[in-house]
């Protein structure tokens, strides 16, 4: 098996029990997408048809306000997966783009593959089912977070929730995601590693 593929099939295992045969008949789903740093996995005014899961390197998805400015929403190390899950689900075109941030190796599933796993493996649709409710409960954390708590305490829950991930993107990307500037963040930056030493 192709160690990308196995990489998925741990994943979905990590979850769900899949059996000898369900992996036969999941592999034709799956589709491998390699990226250069840069290159677009989706853009803006595109309909999302695929869920993404990130085998190897980083992707970022942000959107453009009306001044011009991207807006980080999303971003994605090996092992997550990253979508315009607003896209996917309505058929509505994205608002945002996804990039690589990095030499990047994606497994992709087209919904109409993904419809069709749903009945004849049906322990996807339960991964899906927990998938959807982790991102829901996420997505109702960072929008509690976003009005409610200040920046420090921001930057200090994402470093410990998601280690190692700051070292992957530059400071510009961190500090849209977190909702600062990169002069702010640097500032919280050393006022962490002065509290912690």
């Amino acid at each position: 098996m192709d160690p990308v593929i196995s990489q998925l099939i741990n994943h979905f295992r990590e979850i769900i029990a899949l059996s000898d045969a369900d992996i036969e008949v999941i592999i034709p789903a799956l589709e491998i997408t390699p990226l250069k740093k840069k290159d677009f996995l989706l853009s803006e005014g595109q309909v999302s048809k695929h869920m993404r899961f990130i085998a190897k390197g980083s992707l970022y998805a942000y959107s453009i306000d009306e001044k011009g400015k991207e807006n980080t929403t999303q971003l994605g190390i090996e092992n997550w997966w990253v979508n315009d899950l607003y896209s996917y689900l309505s058929g509505q075109p994205s608002r945002m783009f996804i990039q690589a941030n990095e030499e990047t190796t994606v497994v992709q599933i087209s919904k109409e593959n993904l419809e069709k796993l749903y009945q004849e493996v049906p322990a996807i649709s339960d991964f899906w089912r927990l998938k959807m409710q982790t991102a829901y409960v996420i997505l109702q954390e960072r929008t509690f977070e976003h009005s409610r708590v200040d920046a420090y305490t921001k930057y200090r829950n994402f470093i410990s929730t998601y280690r190692n991930i700051e070292q992957r993107f530059p400071q510009f990307m961190i500090a849209s995601y977190l909702g600062i500037t990169v002069e702010y963040l640097s500032y919280l930056r050393k006022k962490h590693l002065s509290d912690v030493s």
